[in-house]
């Protein structure tokens, strides 16, 4: 999405690492989005600021966690894939889920003989 993104991850054993994996997915790209807006539009970066006690600093996600979600059924797990494949076509960005280009909908379209529910 042009504004925001979902992400489905699987912990494994390691679910007491999630802020780890969080803070190296999400601090790469907020780095070189400040960095990108720095150099070609400054005034983007007031929008962005927020004080923090003494401190003033640029947030770049929005404050939170997100909207975290432990799923433990399959059920639950194909209506989340879903709702994140038809995301773009909701918003009239696409018109088919699999014309999404970062999307993993091609990988589920009916077609895929990776995919398998059973």
């Amino acid at each position: 999405m042009p504004e925001h993104v979902h992400v489905l991850v699987y912990p494994g054993d390691a679910a007491q690492q999630m802020s780890r994996f969080l803070q190296a997915v999400k601090e790469p790209p907020a780095r070189k989005a400040l960095r990108y807006l720095e150099a070609n539009a400054p005034h983007w970066l007031s929008r962005l600021t927020v004080r923090e006690g003494q401190r003033l600093r640029r947030r770049f996600w929005q404050p939170g966690g997100g909207y975290d979600r432990n799923i433990t059924s399959v059920q639950t797990l194909r209506a989340m894939i879903e709702y994140i494949h038809a995301n773009p076509v909701r918003r009239g960005l696409v018109t088919r889920t699999e014309d999404w280009e970062w999307s993993s909908a091609r990988w589920y379209a009916p077609d895929c003989r990776r995919c398998n529910w059973k």
